[in-house]
């Protein structure tokens, strides 16, 4: 008998069986190795490299090639590349590069991390995982096909649609409400379409018991390599102890799932970083190991008729009957608005520098040097998505490190957008110094009429743009910096294309100089009002106005009113005030507020007494200042709004200035324990149902629940980045540049939580620095949309757009001489038909061929120099913003003239219509088919991304044409 001679032992059990045999015992149990690396949690990313990462990657590889029966999945990209790129040998990537080859090392995932679903905007998870995802193809040309979303508190219905574009053939989630997860596993539904859907059983992601290893030590592995919580080996004495607790495991998932193969994930977090041990005592309680695509093959392969599950997300997220994991919407806010401020960066800087690369002779500017800049920033917004990252539950000093590589990455984009501006504005000196010259770039493929706002430090200007023509302009005191001036300036700008101003200070401010002078904006102010409990209101209004809105403020309360809507004729009831839920910080009294979990202690209470009104008003703008003290006699406001509404030009161009209200809060600093939340409160009979959106890409219907305990908590959901309300009759939308929570208590209201500040006494959190002592004033922006269902439709999608890509502003001194100052530089505007967006434009930076075959035969060779990063190929990605029948004209499928469109970029013609993360031409991207009751499956967007190589060009007859269909 062999040493390990009671192996067979486990075989009869029907525990394990290897993968090629001839019969099958009544259970296939799939034991896939794993290893979860948060991409920052507890500890930095370069910390977590140094204490487990390495040796996770050194040891595996070592212990695959020593043993073939071994597998392993590796899932978070942004780790491997760093090892990848800055710790393996060439003799570790040969052998990567075998083992992946063989199947023994299998990508899941493939994104640069494993992002969060509930508070990342879509935009932003296409990043990631494109960037994961062409390291992938462009390494080793593989493209992973299942996902492998095990840890991020919440499961999002657009996650798996981005999925399946691209071209995945399975789907794994796990943090699911917990009552939900129990239903399923009792009636045997934890296995849906329509992506095929796997949820990890209440075990989830980890093997505990079987952790051989231990737990890595920060910030070094110590050097007589023992770690705590090591198990005992397997030996003869314990093998009994480790088989019942496998029959144990094997026993309870067996009832849950309708094929006898069960998936059994080992390992857990920062596991396997010493797996030779880890192997070593595996070997001896199994014959065989597994991939996750092995699994899905047999379950593929068992051809059940699976349940189509409808397109409800699996959100909020509790993890049991006191914890509603809804606090991370608005867990460390001032991090989730840079996040999307990044994003938005990013989102301009990538189709400026593609229209200039493509268009223009370089003068000064190094076109390797500005990819470099939009690379780094890729990487920095990537890395952010993380379901500990965005999310706002992770370590101080991760949140630092967070913070740190998004600025300095921003920092280095708005180089590129200087130099490319310096190489290609006019040369502007007159005989005065102290004047600006701003160029203003419209990142959207249409025609924006909006208002755009600087700050100045003289009040009388004279503003001229590239024709030398007086523009309208209208300057105020500033709200937030009284020795400054707010200078509002009214622009048109056609699609991804410039304006250019000339702003000086006047000599003197009135006619007799001929000097086109901009407005002085005046001023009521409203003295201190307290605030009124019961008491009747609305005796005196004043209103403020423009041609689609009057908003009527009450002189009793220094409080919104109502608000009159033109189109309609209709005035709605509308009242704001800003809250506080005071939450629970004792770990001996019951749950706790926390990063992760929103734990109330009863209902919101108001979080001012006093309140101060200033109406400033121009030409151009309307701004209403109201200022919230928490107490009477404090200096200075905890709360402030800051409304304004936009007299622009008449007919379609300015339909969506005119058609919202926009909205600056100023909220903090909070006090200890507090969660601060804006109401709105309304008159519409809206049933308490609330319309959310899924990652600012779908909707979704949100109806109030009652719950045995926890039901505040439970009925907050996440906004990305829009929401509303409404009744037969009307809407109210609101529109967010960044995620917070949403919820609707009570009928015809509607809270969105802001910030949150909190303390716990729980000795983990403590001990890790896990904690939300956020003393920051945050400064979140809402833009309110009013009116019939039918108008509202129709502007809600292009408005969200234009509020999360408003015109990217840039100024230098009026004095610095331009190089070629030949006069502004000329571009065709790009302007897509209504309803279709530009999701990107950009060069990559691609260093391999688009065809596939070519491709992996130039992996085959020994290159011993590193290819050029391809300038000529551009990614083109347009998406049909309306679903079914959400608008009766804007929901119909469009067919875009590729020609007509992409003229402005100069001649291309070559079209090669990709995946969602550009790896499969869709041609050749053969998805699996999962039987299913349903005949009529939705299929989500189609002809997501292009590619357009420069080839000579085609004529207007020979470019094709893309239809493009609703969700």
């Amino acid at each position: 008998m062999k040493p390990w001679g009671w192996l067979p032992l486990l075989l009869q059990l029907g525990l394990m069986w290897p993968l090629g045999a001839l019969s099958e015992p009544q259970l296939r149990v799939f034991v896939v190795p794993h290893s979860h690396m948060d991409v920052g949690w507890l500890h930095t990313v370069q910390e977590s490299m140094q204490a487990y990462v390495t040796n996770v990657y050194n040891s595996v590889v070592e212990e695959l090639i020593l043993e073939r029966r071994r597998r392993f999945i590796t899932v978070e990209q942004e780790y491997f590349r760093l090892w990848w790129d800055g710790v393996a040998s060439d003799k570790q990537k040969g052998q990567v590069r075998q083992l992946v080859a063989e199947g023994r090392l299998e990508f899941v995932l493939g994104g640069q991390v494993m992002h969060d679903e509930a508070v990342t905007h879509s935009d932003d998870q296409i990043l990631q995982l494109t960037e994961g995802h062409s390291f992938l193809y462009e390494t080793f040309g593989i493209r992973p096909q299942f996902s492998w979303q095990v840890d991020p508190f919440d499961a999002s219905a657009t996650t798996p649609t981005l999925f399946a574009l691209a071209g995945f053939n399975a789907h794994v989630i796990s943090t699911i409400d917990y009552d939900l997860k129990e239903a399923m596993q009792i009636n045997q539904q934890l296995q849906f379409q329509e992506i095929f859907t796997h949820v990890l059983d209440h075990f989830g992601y980890c093997s505990e018991g079987f952790y051989w290893d231990g737990e890595p030590i920060f910030p070094h592995p110590p050097a007589d390599g023992w770690y705590p919580n090591m198990q005992l080996p397997v030996t003869q004495k314990s093998l009994q102890s480790f088989v019942e607790a496998m029959l144990y495991y094997v026993g309870e998932r067996a009832t849950w799932f309708q094929t006898p193969h069960l998936l059994w994930p080992w390992g857990c977090d920062r596991q396997f970083f010493n797996a030779s041990l880890q192997f070593t005592n595996m070997d001896r309680v199994m014959e065989e190991y597994a991939t996750l695509g092995n699994y899905f093959q047999a379950v593929h392969a068992h051809q059940l008729s699976w349940k189509v599950r409808d397109h409800q997300d699996f959100l909020p997220y509790s993890s049991d009957l006191f914890h509603a994991w809804t606090g991370f919407y608005a867990s460390r806010s001032g991090l989730k608005g840079l996040v999307r401020r990044a994003s938005a960066l990013l989102y301009a800087g990538e189709s400026m520098f593609t229209r200039y690369v493509l268009l223009a002779p370089h003068w000064f500017l190094d076109p390797a040097w500005g990819l470099q800049q939009l690379q780094q920033l890729r990487w920095a917004v990537s890395e952010v998505q993380h379901h500990d990252a965005i999310t706002g539950t992770h370590a101080v000093k991760v949140g630092d490190m967070f913070v740190e590589n998004l600025s300095t990455r921003m920092e280095g984009v708005h180089k590129l957008m200087a130099s490319i501006i310096q190489d290609r504005s006019p040369a502007h000196s007159g005989p005065e110094r102290g004047g600006h010259f701003a160029v203003v770039y419209n990142p959207l493929a249409w025609t924006v009429t909006t208002i755009i706002t600087l700050t100045v430090e003289f009040p009388n200007v004279s503003i001229t743009d590239e024709s030398g023509h007086p523009v309208p302009a209208q300057f105020q005191r500033s709200k937030e910096m009284p020795s400054a001036y707010d200078l509002h300036v009214l622009t048109m700008i056609p699609g991804l294309s410039y304006r250019h101003y000339s702003i000086q200070p006047s000599r003197r401010p009135q006619e007799d100089t001929g000097e086109p002078v901009t407005s002085l904006a005046s001023s009521r102010r409203f003295g201190l009002r307290l605030r009124r409990s019961g008491k009747q209101v609305g005796g005196s209004l004043v209103p403020v106005k423009n041609d689609c809105y009057t908003v009527f403020l009450d002189k009793d309360t220094n409080l919104m009113h109502s608000i009159w809507e033109r189109q309609s004729n209709r005035t709605v009831r509308v009242t704001q005030s800003f809250r506080e839920y005071h939450v629970k910080s004792d770990v001996n009294h019951g749950p706790v507020s926390d990063n992760y979990v929103f734990t109330p202690n009863g209902r919101a209470e108001p979080a001012w007494e006093a309140v101060r009104m200033e109406i400033v008003e121009g030409p151009l703008v309307t701004e209403i200042r109201q200022y919230f003290y928490r107490e009477v006699n404090d200096s200075e406001p905890t709360f402030a709004i800051y409304s304004q509404l936009a007299h622009g030009p008449q007919g379609s161009d300015g339909e969506l200035l005119c058609h919202r209200i926009e909205q600056e809060y100023r909220v903090g600093p909070l006090e200890l324990n507090r969660e601060a939340i804006l109401r709105i409160s309304t008159k519409l009979d809206t049933g308490r149902v609330l319309y959310s959106d899924n990652n600012g890409y779908q909707v979704q219907r949100r109806s109030y629940r009652n719950y045995k305990s926890n039901t505040i908590a439970r009925n907050y959901y996440p906004m990305v980045q829009s929401a509303f309300i409404q009744s037969r009759r009307s809407r109210l939308v609101l529109l967010s540049t960044q995620a917070h929570g949403i919820s609707s208590q009570r009928n015809g209201q509607v809270e969105v939580m802001l910030h949150r500040r909190l303390w716990n006494n729980d000795k983990g959190a403590l001990g890790n620095n896990l904690t939300l002592n956020d003393t920051s004033v945050i400064h979140p922006v809402l833009w309110l949309l009013l009116g019939s269902r039918a108008l509202t439709s129709g502007l809600h999608q292009r408005s969200g757009l234009a509020l999360q890509h408003r015109p990217v502003v840039m100024l230098r001194e009026m004095n610095e001489i331009a190089p070629h100052g030949s006069g502004p530089w000329k571009q065709k505007a790009v302007t897509l038909p209504p309803g279709i967006h530009l999701q990107i434009l950009s060069i990559p930076g691609w260093k391999y061929s688009s065809n596939h075959t070519e491709h992996l035969q130039t992996l085959q060779k020994d290159r011993k120099h590193e290819p050029k990063a391809d300038l000529r190929r551009v990614l083109l990605r347009l998406q049909h913003l309306y679903e079914v029948d959400q608008d009766p004209v804007l929901s119909r499928p469009v067919t875009v003239n590729l020609w007509s469109v992409l003229r402005g970029l100069g001649s291309v013609v070559s079209v090669e219509e990709r995946s969602l993360t550009e790896t499969w031409d869709v041609s050749e991207m053969y998805r699996w088919t999962w039987s299913t009751g349903d005949p009529h499956r939705h299929r989500g967007l189609d002809a997501l991304v292009l590619t357009l190589p420069r080839v000579p060009s085609l004529t207007p007859s020979q470019t094709p044409a893309l239809p493009l269909r609703p969700v």
